[in-house]
């Protein structure tokens, strides 16, 4: 048997702009910006087509916040998991469930605050509207 040789691609980047590219990617989002600062300092239409190049890539929108909000959702996934004590896990889901409900029943005061208020300047809107007319009824007319 004698072995074949395979032909691999290279799994890097290829050509300068890919290189590039990598190479910012690899330094955040701090290199894309300061790439472009100097594009427009040195000749504007760099700075402008990195800003389009970003914008029409796509390049930040899907992965611009993936580290803050993973940390985030795996903060807010460990405290609601069971920790094992049964008594600890019970006052938790009460804590939790009296806070919900003195959230709900505070955002219906607020709303019945609102609408309070709201109703006290309509109101007070119908008064001097009713005033005004009463006002012009009763001024003697000068052309009379």
């Amino acid at each position: 048997m004698t072995p074949t040789a395979t032909a691999t691609a290279p799994t890097g980047p290829t050509g300068w702009f890919s290189r590039s590219e990598a190479w910012l990617d690899s330094k955040g989002k701090g290199a894309w910006i300061a790439a472009m600062v100097l594009g427009f300092v040195f000749f504007w239409p760099i700075g402008l087509a990195l800003v389009l190049y970003i914008t029409y890539t796509n390049r930040w929108s899907s992965n611009m916040f993936n580290k803050s909000c993973s940390r985030s959702r795996r903060r807010h996934m460990h405290t609601m998991s069971p920790t094992g004590n049964r008594a600890f896990d019970a006052y938790r889901e009460e804590t939790l469930r009296r806070l919900e409900e003195e959230q709900k029943s505070f955002e219906t005061f607020l709303e019945r605050l609102r609408e309070a208020k709201d109703k006290a300047e309509f109101d007070e809107f119908m008064d001097e509207r009713a005033g005004a007319a009463a006002a012009e009824r009763d001024a003697p007319r000068a052309d009379a």
